[in-house]
């Protein structure tokens, strides 16, 4: 399962960037889905890799994820989560080894900062 985490905001994007990101219901920072690794799905992250950070998390983070963070709407689940800011900060101006946008092989880790 791939989770998808929006690390930047609105300021100055392009039209067809924020038009993905509010296709991906990623519509505020901070927040987060899960998505199966599809054809289609990568080609929207390839165009908004610049603004989100993205990557593998396993089953156990998934579970730590809907237990902390899901919420039940009219009996069905949200499909995003909102999460914190990493504690300890992070580097959002560069790409993954240095920074955390675009695929980071480490989501379990962001992902654990930021519930």
């Amino acid at each position: 399962m791939m989770c998808i985490i929006r690390i930047k905001g609105q300021v100055g994007i392009n039209k067809d960037v924020k038009e993905t990101l509010f296709r991906l219901r990623l519509r505020r920072k901070y927040s987060c889905i899960t998505l199966e690794t599809t054809k289609e799905n990568m080609g929207m992250l390839k165009k908004v890799r610049s603004f989100v950070s993205y990557g593998e998390i396993s089953k156990e983070t998934y579970e730590e994820l809907l237990k902390k963070r899901g919420k039940k709407v009219q009996g069905k689940l949200k499909p995003f989560f909102r999460l914190h800011p990493p504690r300890g900060g992070a580097e959002t101006k560069v790409h993954y080894p240095k920074g955390i946008l675009g695929e980071n092989k480490e989501m379990d880790k962001l992902v654990g900062r930021m519930l």
